[in-house]
């Protein structure tokens, strides 16, 4: 489910010029419950999906972490995790223009690098660029996946908590 508190007040302006409820994904034609996100890695794209498996939304030229080839691993690889994950919450207050995180480190990510005796890292987030700068160039991340502005505030008013987010190579 949405969450309504998630919505941005940019989105919220749009939604009520264009007379569409809050939380409908102001600027996408098609404003469905988002139930699924993909994030192909190396097609540098996202896809949300509907519960029908219809495509709700796709965002390209993602940047990730600055090594992007291969799973995040441990804390400072600065790769972006792949694997099954969900969005656990939203963070409106942050370095980036709205963040919502992914629960890595699982448990078998956790287990794998507790094997190795290092940290597995976390704060993975989907989001939009760093507060007062200019879109940097190329994969820039510490292992989070980047979006441009209008990109997060369109993706935040889709997607809610709970939200099942797979990772892929």
């Amino acid at each position: 489910m949405v969450r309504f508190a998630r919505i941005s007040s940019y989105a919220l302006g749009l939604a009520l010029l264009s007379g569409t409820a809050p939380g409908h994904g102001a600027g996408v034609a098609q404003a469905q419950q988002v139930d699924r996100l993909l994030i192909e890695k190396a097609a540098r794209r996202i896809t949300l999906f509907a519960a029908s498996g219809a495509v709700v939304q796709v965002y390209q030229a993602i940047q990730l972490g600055w090594q992007p080839v291969g799973a995040k691993h441990f804390a400072g690889d600065g790769r972006t995790p792949e694997g099954h994950y969900r969005i656990d919450r939203g963070l409106e207050n942050s370095a980036y223009h709205l963040a919502l995180h992914v629960s890595y480190p699982s448990t078998g990510d956790r287990a794998f690098a507790a094997d190795r005796g290092r940290d597995p890292g976390g704060a993975i987030f989907i989001h939009g660029q760093p507060n007062g700068m200019d879109r940097p160039a190329g994969d820039w991340t510490a292992g989070c996946i980047a979006v441009d502005n209008q990109q997060i505030e369109e993706i935040w008013s889709l997607v809610g908590d709970d939200t099942p987010v797979d990772i892929v190579p």
